[in-house]
């Protein structure tokens, strides 16, 4: 492999996100529909969850985890109160597309959030940007189309304000229903794979893809998280983490999709067991969901106490698996010494 030319800034963005081996071990705290529907839900009361709710609970997160991660994702429609809670030393990725999607018009088709820009949320903090995109490599042209012209776009913004474009592809097909179903479960491997090498491309101008693992633990045989059905033996999971990897030509780290933080280390554990050259992970409700009661009991006094016990518990018990198993970022570049900033 030849040289590799990244710029000054790119190099930085990520770095910052990144521990001293180049291992990325941030936490996800942009999430704003679904966790208002969670707090809401927790309350019990037929209540909504406010925007205060939000900005309370996301700066409570941020004061604690990120004494113990490397970044922290936030949206800047509730989250940038909770960066002046930050850590230091933990980075910032900030949030530039619209929670969730218009259900009416098929195919899940993503927005920028109006009023921000690049250069925005630069000014605003942020050492990296990050996108959440629905996607299937399967779906119809015209869709697909619309979707990848999006992510040149945001690539080309963020190239222009020398940002790192992190790009986060949550696989999806109508086609299987349910996306935690078996049929899916079997189908998602592909996916995983051929969007991650889609948008490795260069046209897109991403840096680091942030992917969903191409299985689920449900479903695979002989590990403490299957349900008795299954899509894949172990050593046919450890295979397919291995052929998703090998299309990689970015650096990528993995989501935690909602799961609990018990099924989320073993899944990591069995991607280090593959041999997978994974950077680290952005980890959001595996690691704080279930201080979402603690947070509708006691307010933020309520939700600091279990952070400082449990979610404290859950982070490092994720950062040893890491450190066992994560490779630094500028493996999939040949090595940092195969890297020239300019």
């Amino acid at each position: 492999m030849g040289r590799v030319r990244l710029t000054k800034g790119k190099f930085d963005g990520i770095n910052a996100l990144a521990d001293a081996h180049g291992v990325i071990a941030a936490a996800a705290m942009d999430q704003r529909g679904s966790l208002q529907k969670m707090i809401a839900t927790a309350r019990g009361d037929g209540g909504k969850a406010t925007s205060d709710d939000l900005t309370a609970f996301k700066t409570a997160v941020t004061r604690v985890l990120t004494r113990y991660a490397t970044g922290i994702l936030i949206d800047p429609e509730y989250g940038l109160p909770a960066l002046r809670s930050k850590d230091p030393a933990a980075g910032a990725l900030l949030a530039y597309e619209q929670t969730g999607y218009d259900a009416t018009t098929r195919g899940r088709l993503p927005d920028l959030l109006p009023g921000w820009s690049v250069r925005r949320l630069v000014e605003a903090g942020a050492d990296a940007i990050k996108i959440l995109l629905y996607y299937n490599p399967v779906d119809d042209e015209r869709i697909n189309t619309i979707k990848h012209a999006f992510i040149e776009r945001v690539g080309d913004e963020c190239a222009a304000n020398d940002a790192p474009f992190f790009l986060e592809v949550v696989v999806y097909d109508d086609a299987l229903g349910d996306a935690h179903g078996l049929d899916f479960a079997k189908k998602k491997p592909e996916h995983v794979a051929r969007s991650m090498a889609e948008f490795g491309k260069a046209q897109y101008g991403v840096d680091v893809l942030k992917v969903e693992v191409p299985v689920n633990l449900a479903f695979v045989e002989g590990t403490r998280a299957f349900k008795g059905t299954a899509a894949y033996t172990r050593q046919d999971a450890m295979r397919l983490f291995r052929e998703a990897a090998s299309v990689a030509t970015k650096p990528f780290i993995y989501l935690s999709a909602g799961v609990s933080d018990a099924v989320f280390r073993e899944t990591l554990e069995l991607a280090a067991e593959a041999g997978t050259s994974f950077s680290g992970v952005l980890c959001g409700r595996a690691t704080w969901q279930d201080g979402v009661p603690a947070y509708a009991r006691g307010g933020t006094d309520g939700l600091l106490a279990w952070l400082e016990d449990r979610g404290v518990q859950n982070i490092t018990a994720l950062n040893a698996v890491l450190a066992q198993g994560a490779r630094p970022w500028w493996t999939v570049y040949g090595g940092k010494e195969n890297l020239e900033v300019v």
